[in-house]
């Protein structure tokens, strides 16, 4: 009785104060991995308000935004000089969450607040990444600064697919993309209809078949492409996952879009590796560092490579030399430690949504 007594105080004086009982006004600052997993009355809150400031910071004059950038800390005068300062840097990019996820917080935002400031900046993201994709309809992981692989279009760490879905919602007319004006959102319907077109002709085809997808491609001839001397020109286990949900996610598609994922289910189906499990153990040393490696146990569930050759289907893996292994084990300690090398991700794209994508397209 006690307990709900106190509650009941609080919740009165918390409605008074303007702030709400479920400690959205928090004197810690919110976490910005969980910036979009918030209710929706945080997007109204001093905070919410506060890192989406933040947010417009750190967009660069491209329009888009750095990577791996905490964009929920509090800052100091002088670090807000220093952000400004770096604003003409070429850097932006959609690897690693970047911009995407940004754009799709300041949207939220913006519903909540309508501050003009968080708009403007929205609009200018979103122009940047009608301004980057390429003809084909794919992006690149960085522009401007199309160097080297950044100049791939880039399913990696699910680059290219993590705009396609931001992109979607604002053709789709979702409420938090209410505010955005017709012609803008015409040209971003125009730009999720290229990127489909462009994940269908980058689908591998190997002795006839379609497979899956690479991690990235080359931007002109679309060809499977490599990048980082680990990563090399392959059949993706990982990557290619959120890709099938993406297609599986259009509402009407059509016959070459069934066909597209039917291939790519029946290849994570065929490609599945059992008997093994991948493992943490300790190297014995005091440093409390750990190792992966390959456990046999005939009772564990498939997984998937990261990689796998094109033409055999054989799981390879490659250290910072480039040179192709067959065996985890033969790669450095520092490679295999530190890089994903396998997945089991396309396990429920095959039991639960493939099954669920199925039954909706007989209904």
């Amino acid at each position: 009785m006690k307990r709900a007594f106190h509650s009941s105080i609080i919740a009165i004086l918390c409605a008074t104060l303007g702030i709400a009982a479920s400690g959205i006004e928090r004197d810690r600052p919110t976490k910005w991995s969980d910036c979009l997993r918030q209710s929706p009355e945080f997007y109204a809150t001093t905070e919410a308000v506060r890192i989406a400031d933040n947010a417009l910071l750190y967009q660069r004059q491209s329009g888009g935004w750095p990577k791996n950038t905490d964009l929920a800390v509090r800052l100091s005068e002088r670090e807000k000089t220093e952000i400004i300062r770096a604003k003409s840097s070429t850097d932006s990019t959609i690897d690693n969450g970047a911009t995407f996820t940004e754009l799709a917080y300041l949207a939220r935002v913006y519903a909540a607040k309508k501050l003009d400031r968080h708009k403007t900046g929205f609009l200018r993201g979103v122009d940047y990444l009608l301004r980057a994709q390429y003809t084909n309809g794919g992006w690149p992981q960085y522009y401007p600064q199309l160097t080297g692989y950044y100049k791939h279009i880039t399913f990696n760490d699910d680059a290219m697919i993590g705009v396609m879905k931001l992109l979607r919602d604002i053709a789709a007319k979702k409420s938090d993309y209410a505010f955005i004006d017709e012609d803008r959102r015409k040209r971003v319907e125009r730009a999720v209809e290229k990127g489909i077109a462009c994940i269908l002709k980058t689908q591998i085809l190997v002795r006839g078949k379609l497979t899956v997808w690479c991690a990235q491609h080359d931007e002109v001839t679309l060809a499977p492409a490599s990048a980082r001397a680990y990563e090399p020109a392959s059949l993706s286990g990982a990557e290619s996952v959120e890709v099938v949900r993406f297609l599986m996610s259009i509402p009407h598609p059509s016959e070459e879009i069934i066909s597209a994922i039917e291939a790519a289910v029946a290849w994570f189906e065929k490609s599945k590796i059992t008997g093994i499990r991948w493992v943490e153990k300790s190297d014995g040393s005091n440093s409390n560092q750990v190792d992966h490696a390959i456990a046999r146990d005939t009772e564990a569930e498939p997984i998937w490579a990261r990689f796998y050759e094109i033409g055999t289907d054989r799981p390879i893996f490659l250290g910072r030399d480039g040179v192709k292994k067959y065996d985890v084990a033969e790669i450095e300690a520092e490679r295999r430690n530190n890089y994903r090398w396998y997945s089991n991700a396309p396990a429920e794209l095959l039991e639960k949504d493939y099954p669920v994508w199925r039954k909706k397209r007989r209904s």
